[in-house]
């Protein structure tokens, strides 16, 4: 849904040496995702002010309102499953007047303290190692209907995007690399107005 990761956006704002980046110890086995991120949202160190205007340089998609809109009239419900933080995820929503159902992880923000990020528990979809499992969250689509999509661009992005057919899977970034290594197909995508179109040209879930 954004143009820029905010974790990413961190790391450039304060930036660890490549020895001692929580990210490359994931990337590398050698922590959870949680873990990872945990630690990078720890290093944050600046006013709230400072902080919001980093959410905003996301670059949240600006044709998503309308897309959701456009989605929503043929059927679609938008639910958002991320191993990132609700705290700028439900601000960067709202900014856009948006309301989704989220899946994330909880977190608090304190000047000195920075973004402490919270396992949650007591989610339905819990996992230690990315906090929210997406797979348990597809599953649970799948569930309560025959035609689920999917759309992600990361590495805790790969299984549950395995579970929808390939018509109705949409990546980008790292998981279409992926994909595309393993031989799967999917929908490629740029930003929500490419995946609107591409998912209602398929007939819908009514």
């Amino acid at each position: 849904m954004t143009k820029h990761d905010f974790y990413d956006l961190v790391r450039r704002q304060w930036p660890l040496p490549p020895n001692d980046d929580p990210w490359e110890n994931y990337v590398a086995g050698r922590c959870t995702h949680f873990e990872a991120l945990a630690a990078i949202f720890g290093r944050i160190r600046c006013e709230e002010a400072t902080l919001l205007a980093l959410v905003g340089r996301m670059e949240l998609d600006p044709a998503l309102p309308d897309s959701a809109r456009r989605i929503g009239a043929a059927g679609w419900e938008v639910v958002v499953a991320s191993a990132g933080c609700e705290w700028y995820l439900l601000r960067l929503l709202k900014g856009a007047g948006l309301k989704f159902t989220v899946h994330a992880n909880p977190g608090d923000f304190s000047p000195a303290g920075g973004l402490h990020l919270r396992l949650p528990e007591h989610s339905r979809f819990f996992t230690r190692t990315t906090g929210i499992d997406k797979v348990a969250v597809v599953r649970d689509a799948l569930a309560h209907s025959a035609e689920v999509a999917f759309a992600g661009d990361g590495r805790p992005d790969l299984a549950a995007a395995l579970l929808v057919p390939a018509a109705r899977r949409f990546a980008r970034g790292w998981l279409a690399g992926e994909l595309r290594a393993r031989g799967e197909g999917f929908q490629p995508f740029e930003n929500w107005t490419q995946l609107t179109n591409r998912l209602l040209d398929t007939p819908s879930p009514c």
